[in-house]
């Protein structure tokens, strides 16, 4: 039985801010040290499955540089599988951008299916969960179906963002409807798909025939199936699964890696989440720093008399003396100088916040709302970012009006790309 995984990782992920600015969304660093691929890519080769194409668009240049050869996956192979990234291309006659999650598929479909594989694993490049993919395909073939989708139960109130599925009794799927304002269950899509190949190909080809179709799989490819009475069953998925597409959801997918009892088992040594890593020291943190229930990275350096809470602090942080950082993700690289206050905020990679800064805020409210620091950023000594306020890439102070960047703004450089 040979199967190959095809992880879609084109997506811009603009309800990320400025996260993607400059990344695809399956590059955004996660949990310190991983990026949000690396979660689909060790599921895939933790079950076994070594035959991997990466599916990319949108800024790519980051992931490929993260994914590279596949050495850290153990997928740098050129007979038995591999990892292939696989973006856009112009054709003499049908190829260009991918217009939809379908059309990246078929575009890609004669590299796809070289070789024969009997399956098609299909991914989503930016979920946040571990699942081991081998009962799920025993389960595809013992109910020969022709394709089988992931599922989970999500709260109602969340309903409206996924695909709601409807099965029968053995779990064979009678309705899907993607993304209704009033859904019929609570039953959804997670975005694994495990395609037979031959039903995967005739899927695509009658999709790109269909001039109506916007070539998604939620909204055209599945229905169509549906219509056609071909053999969906829904594979039922109880683990820990986040789609971080929006700044809430990353963010609270860390505040549940930091819970006392998380269920995103990071720390399962039979199932590990490989990842490219940089060399950094040690973290050194003095006596008198007070952390908690907090993730602290290699190379970081907290100075005295610090506070650190419900925080990740990605490699090379530095927060220097009497800081304090509550409730926030902090990316590689940045230092938070003397007296600034970071709470409920994410700053992006390589930022500067003076002292005295204040980012941020709101940790004892219920709703959630959060401040947003671009990478290269410089935040000059007492000045005010504001809850929901969003300073873009390369900012620095001559670039914000006044010393106050208020909820609702998004500040972005005013100098041009060769200044920066």
């Amino acid at each position: 039985m040979k199967i190959r995984a095809v992880i879609l990782a084109g997506g811009e992920g603009s309800r990320l801010g400025v996260l993607t600015a400059k990344r695809a969304k399956p590059a955004v660093p996660f949990a310190g040290k991983y990026r949000i691929i690396d979660f689909p890519l060790s599921n895939c080769v933790n079950s076994g499955i070594f035959d991997l194409m990466v599916l990319a668009q949108y800024r790519p240049q980051s992931l490929i540089e993260h994914v590279g050869s596949g050495a850290p996956w153990d997928l740098n192979r050129d007979f038995t599988g591999g990892v292939k990234i696989l973006t856009p291309y112009k054709a003499r006659n049908d190829s260009d951008w991918f217009a939809g999650t379908a059309d990246a598929v078929q575009q890609n479909f004669s590299f796809i299916k070289r070789d024969f594989p009997d399956l098609v694993l299909i991914l989503s490049g930016d979920h946040i969960y571990t699942m081991d993919f081998e009962p799920m395909i025993s389960f595809h073939l013992d109910q020969r179906a022709d394709l089988t989708m992931g599922t989970i139960h999500v709260p109602m109130s969340e309903a409206p963002r996924f695909g709601i599925l409807g099965t029968d009794s053995k779990y064979r799927v009678t309705s899907f409807v993607e993304k209704p304002a009033a859904p019929p269950s609570n039953l959804a899509n997670m975005g694994v798909y495990l395609f037979n190949r031959e039903v995967l190909d005739k899927a695509l080809w009658d999709d790109k025939r269909d001039l109506e179709s916007s070539h998604d799989f939620g909204k055209n490819i599945i229905p169509k199936l549906l219509e056609s009475e071909a053999r969906i069953f829904a594979f039922p998925y109880t683990g820990y699964w986040m789609d971080v597409g929006t700044s809430q959801s990353y963010w609270q997918a860390h505040m549940d890696m930091l819970s006392p009892s998380p269920k995103l088992k990071l720390y399962n040594r039979s199932w590990i989440i490989h990842t490219r890593t940089e060399e950094y020291p040690p973290a050194r943190i003095p006596a008198n720093a007070h952390i908690y229930a907090s993730q602290i990275c290699n190379g970081c350096y907290i100075g005295a008399d610090t506070r650190v809470e419900s925080s990740v602090l990605s490699p090379g942080v530095v927060v220097r003396p009497g800081a304090v950082v509550r409730e926030s993700i902090i990316l590689t690289d940045t230092v938070i100088d003397s007296g600034a206050v970071v709470e409920r905020a994410i700053i992006d990679k390589r930022s500067h916040i003076g002292e005295n800064a204040h980012i941020g805020g709101g940790v004892a409210e219920a709703d959630i709302r959060l401040a947003l620091v671009g990478k290269n950023c410089t935040i000059p000594a007492g000045y005010v970012v504001e809850p929901e306020a969003q300073v873009g890439t390369d900012v620095i102070g001559s670039d914000i009006e006044g010393t106050v960047v208020r909820a609702g703004q998004y500040i972005q450089t005013l100098r041009q790309a060769y200044e920066v």
